[in-house]
């Protein structure tokens, strides 16, 4: 792709991936890049929602309302392909605007996965809090590129366990169904990211661009939500909350929940 395309934001200062840049607007350098994020806004607001609704614990609005920030994020990244944007009066990279958010995000799945067995309660969330800080300021100063990608994958790895735990051990069959779309989305996501990194010279020639990376954001917004009303179903099921998954319009499951009069 061409080297410093001006458009509304400036030349482009960032990694480009495997779509043309402003085809459709001169304010967005990556339309499907960009729009597709919006489904895992929505999805993450339903989420929230019934978080709110139903009482669950505090863990629960954050992971949501990390996960739109982390959308957010990504859109902002890849309508502008900048290092550089000002967020809450804090300069960051426009790119670790959408990578720094990851790592967040799996710090607080750490958390929920991890907390409920942790004797000491106050030490996990102290540790994750000054990680995430620290990550963020080397990750602001220094350009992480593949030391980023490794971390990440060692942090998805570090809930792989704890998953798996929570799958054996739940025996309501529409929260196995859950957890098996957890991993389809993330299955088929990781494999539209490679097919779109790995054979973009060849894309590039093709007539229609099946815009991989585009499909990855929309299956993950996908499987965010999987994994956070998997997660919601467990936790409610070791408070004794009588969890249920239940279909909004036929279509969509949350976990709706019965607690105790008492609490």
């Amino acid at each position: 792709m061409a080297e410093g395309i001006s458009s509304f934001w400036g030349p482009v200062t960032s990694a480009e991936w495997c779509e043309k840049n402003y085809v459709y607007s001169s304010y967005i350098a990556e339309f499907f890049n960009t729009v597709s994020n919006i489904p895992g806004i929505l999805l993450a607001l339903v989420g929230l929602i019934n978080a709110f609704r139903q009482r669950f614990e505090k863990r629960f609005s954050i992971l949501h309302i990390s996960n739109m920030i982390l959308a957010i994020g990504s859109m902002l990244y890849h309508a502008t392909l900048q290092h550089m944007y000002l967020v809450l009066l804090i300069i960051f990279r426009q790119q670790q605007g959408d990578e720094t958010p990851m790592v967040w995000e799996m710090l607080l799945y750490i958390y929920i996965l991890y907390s409920p067995d942790w004797h000491y309660r106050s030490t996990m969330p102290t540790f994750l809090f000054f990680y995430g800080a620290a990550f963020a300021i080397v990750h602001a100063l220094v350009r992480l590129r593949i030391g980023f990608k490794v971390h990440y994958v060692i942090l998805c790895l570090l809930c792989v366990p704890r998953m798996y735990k929570y799958y054996i051990y739940t025996k309501d069959a529409s929260a196995k169904r859950l957890a098996k779309l957890y991993l389809a989305t993330i299955f088929m996501g990781s494999l539209c990211w490679l097919f779109d990194r790995l054979f973009c010279n060849n894309i590039s020639r093709w007539y229609f661009n099946p815009e991989g990376h585009a499909l990855w954001h929309v299956l993950m917004g996908f499987n965010s939500y999987f994994a956070n009303t998997f997660l919601m179903f467990c936790r409610a099921q070791q408070l004794g909350w009588n969890p249920k998954v239940a279909h909004f319009m036929g279509l969509f499951p949350y976990v709706k929940i019965q607690k105790p009069k008492t609490q």
